[in-house]
């Protein structure tokens, strides 16, 4: 048992490294080619950037991973039915980075992001990667806790939550350092959950993820010199929902560390709903990141203040069970929504910040 152990957590080790080195190495790759086929970010209204930036680092995201992944398959072996698993995780990023392409130079508009996200989305359903159940927080144990779901409602209830782990992503990927930080530390305590729930080679996924976004952040933490762009942080949201979703039991821990990206989404759809604008149209400043720049905050802090808060949602995920992970996301909400209001009081009664 003591060599089985050692040896899980040697691959675990190994695949990062190469998820590391492997981003480290093609990001100034894809900086370069993304100057070179004019894939530049200008500024636009909504977004603090002041200066040009190549915007196709998301690419060397990608591909990192799927080298680490694969090169966890050398040296670590699978169920048949986790194959199939990964084959669906993959198809889907086949399917998912031609749109986000496409987006990176034309800037679709919204109904063909959703359309493109819901068509991502069903890939990996047709793999059998589906939401087959969800916790019932009542359940003392040793009875289990499972509630099966059928499938007209796992199906969608599936492709809903892949949509919207892509739409926060995207949407978090704002200001420098944000979607990539906040994707590798979801990414390592989801690796502790697998680790906890004695899934060893599905922890191999988030630990690539993990090593990826590592290996990509350097060159994009505040001053930014490249931009994951759309295909980036599609792809950010496409894994780590469909990782939450391999193997189960940990979409509650996958929704709880990534609590606050989630919930300014849904703050921000609400608020534009409200507003009578489409809740997928930006350069309004609704989101909580921008409300902080606008109350005073630096791109820094408020990347740092992200983590943290990112951090402390992932440790509730693997030290809380069952009925005290929803108290703890209920008691999120009040804690988001109570920021939203503090930032807006202080945006109103500070001066704005220039530059």
């Amino acid at each position: 048992m003591f060599v089985d152990f050692i040896g899980g957590y040697s691959s675990l080790a190994a695949t990062f490294l190469v998820a590391v080195a492997a981003a480290g190495v093609l990001t100034p790759v894809a900086m370069r080619w993304s100057v070179a086929v004019g894939l530049v970010d200008h500024p636009r209204p909504g977004e603090v950037q002041r200066t040009s930036v190549p915007r196709a680092g998301g690419h060397a995201i990608y591909i990192a991973f799927i080298a680490a992944v694969a090169f966890s398959l050398l040296i670590t072996p699978r169920e048949e039915r986790e194959w199939l698993r990964l084959a669906g995780l993959v198809a889907g990023i086949a399917v998912l980075v031609p749109f986000a392409v496409w987006d990176d130079f034309k800037r679709l508009g919204p109904f063909p992001q959703l359309l493109a996200q819901v068509l991502c989305a069903t890939i990996p359903v047709m793999f059998g990667i589906t939401m087959s159940s969800i916790s019932n927080p009542l359940a003392p144990p040793p009875f289990g806790g499972q509630i099966p779901l059928p499938a007209w409602i796992a199906v969608p209830a599936t492709i809903i939550w892949l949509v919207l782990m892509m739409n926060s992503m995207n949407w978090l990927d704002t200001m420098d350092g944000l979607a990539g930080g906040v994707g590798a530390i979801a990414s390592v305590f989801l690796v502790v959950v697998c680790i906890g729930l004695r899934q060893e080679t599905i922890a191999l996924l988030p630990i690539a993820l993990a090593g990826a976004c590592l290996g990509f952040i350097p060159y994009n933490f505040h001053p930014a010199r490249v931009f994951m762009g759309t295909t980036g942080s599609m792809f950010l949201g496409y894994a780590l929902g469909v990782i939450g979703l391999i193997g189960g039991a940990k979409l509650a821990s996958t929704m709880l560390v990534l609590g606050v990206p989630v919930l300014d989404a849904v703050l921000v759809i609400v608020q534009r709903l409200a507003g009578g604008r489409s809740p997928f149209r930006g350069g309004d400043n609704a989101h909580l990141v921008h409300q902080l720049r606008m109350a005073g905050l630096g791109t820094r802090q408020i990347a740092l203040l992200i983590y943290a808060l990112c951090a402390l949602c992932g440790a509730m995920a693997t030290a809380l069970v069952r009925v005290e992970k929803f108290y703890a996301f209920g008691a999120l909400i009040l804690a988001v929504a109570g920021l939203f209001a503090f930032v807006r009081v202080r945006t109103v009664t500070a001066p704005r910040r220039v530059g």
